[in-house]
C-alpha cells in the first residue's frame, strides 16, 4: 500500500487492473468531521474522500446523541462517496457495508465476539466499541451522496460520560493500537464492499449484516413506546426496518429510535 499525496490507492480484487483513489484529508480539530464534508466539493475524479481528525468539538451520533472521545485517542472520521448507482429505497445496504467494514478491518485484533448491532453499532460482547451517523442527499430520485460519520474507540481507557456502554479497543486487548495502520484497514474493507455494492451485490452484502448481527438468534428484552417485551430478530429490511417477532407470534417493524435492545 503506498501514499502518495495523500491519496491511498487499493486494488480491487475483482478488478485487478483498476486502482480506486481516496482522497484523505487529515485535520487536527474540526467541529464534526461528517458537517465538513457536508460542504466540501471533491474533484471530478475523486470517487471516495475520507475525512480524518484527532479531535472533534461536537461530534454527533443517532438523533441527538453525542460522541465522547479523548483527544487524539481514537479514530473519527468520515467518508464520502456516490451512490448514484444504488436504489434510494434501498440506502440502508450502504449502512450495512459500512458497519461490515469497520467489522472486518477489526478481526484482525479481536478474533471474537464483534457483532453489528441494529443499525449500525459495532458491540464487542454487551459494550459499544463504535457508532456511525450516516447523512445521505438526494438529486433527481438516486442518492447523490452519502457520508459515513464514524467514531471508533481504540486508545481511549476512561470514559467520563454517562454514556451506559462504552469500551475500546486498548482495554479489550490491554495494549494501545496503531491508529493509521487500522484506518488504512478500514479504508481498504470499506472500499472492498462499496465495490461490491457498485457490482449489484446487494444480497451478498444483507447476508453478510444479518449473520454478523447483535443478538441474531433467540428471544431478547426490547423497549418500544408500549413497554418492554421478549423478541427476535427476523430480518432487517433493505430500508432500514427491524422486523422482530414477539413471544406471542406477532411480528412488530420498527425504524430507528422506534425499539431500544434492553442490556443489562
Amino acid at each position: 500500500m503506498k501514499i502518495i499525496d495523500a491519496v491511498l490507492g487499493f486494488f480491487k480484487p475483482t478488478v485487478v487492473e483498476k486502482e480506486r483513489e481516496v482522497k484523505v484529508v487529515r485535520l487536527d480539530a474540526v467541529d464534526s468531521t461528517n458537517a465538513y464534508l457536508r460542504t466540501y466539493t471533491p474533484a471530478e475524479d475523486e470517487p471516495m474522500t475520507v475525512v480524518v481528525a484527532d479531535y472533534q468539538t461536537a461530534g454527533k451520533g443517532q438523533g441527538t446523541n453525542t460522541w465522547e472521545s479523548e483527544a487524539g485517542k481514537n479514530l473519527l472520521f468520515s467518508v464520502l462517496v456516490h451512490p448514484t448507482m444504488l436504489p434510494v429505497r434501498s440506502q440502508f445496504l450502504l449502512s450495512e457495508a459500512g458497519a461490515l467494514a469497520l467489522k472486518e478491518a477489526l478481526a484482525d485484533y479481536v478474533k471474537e465476539d464483534i457483532s453489528l448491532k441494529w443499525p449500525n453499532d459495532i458491540y464487542w460482547k454487551d459494550k459499544k466499541l463504535s457508532g456511525t451517523l450516516i447523512e445521505t442527499k438526494l438529486a433527481a430520485g438516486r442518492i447523490k451522496d452519502c457520508v459515513f460519520g464514524v467514531g471508533l474507540n481504540v486508545n481511549q481507557e476512561t470514559f467520563l460520560s454517562d454514556a451506559p456502554n462504552p469500551v475500546s479497543l486498548c482495554q479489550i486487548l490491554g495494549h494501545e493500537v496503531d491508529k493509521e495502520e487500522l484506518l488504512n484497514k478500514i479504508i481498504k474493507k470499506f472500499s472492498e464492499l462499496y465495490h461490491l455494492l457498485e457490482m449489484g451485490g446487494y444480497n451478498d452484502i444483507s447476508a453478510m449484516y444479518h449473520e454478523a448481527l447483535y443478538r441474531r438468534g433467540g428471544f431478547h428484552k426490547f423497549r418500544d413506546a408500549d413497554g418492554e417485551f421478549d423478541g427476535a430478530i427476523v430480518e432487517v429490511e433493505d430500508d432500514g426496518h427491524l422486523i422482530l417477532r414477539d413471544s406471542n407470534g406477532m411480528i412488530r417493524e420498527y425504524q430507528f429510535k422506534e425499539v431500544e435492545f434492553i442490556i443489562n
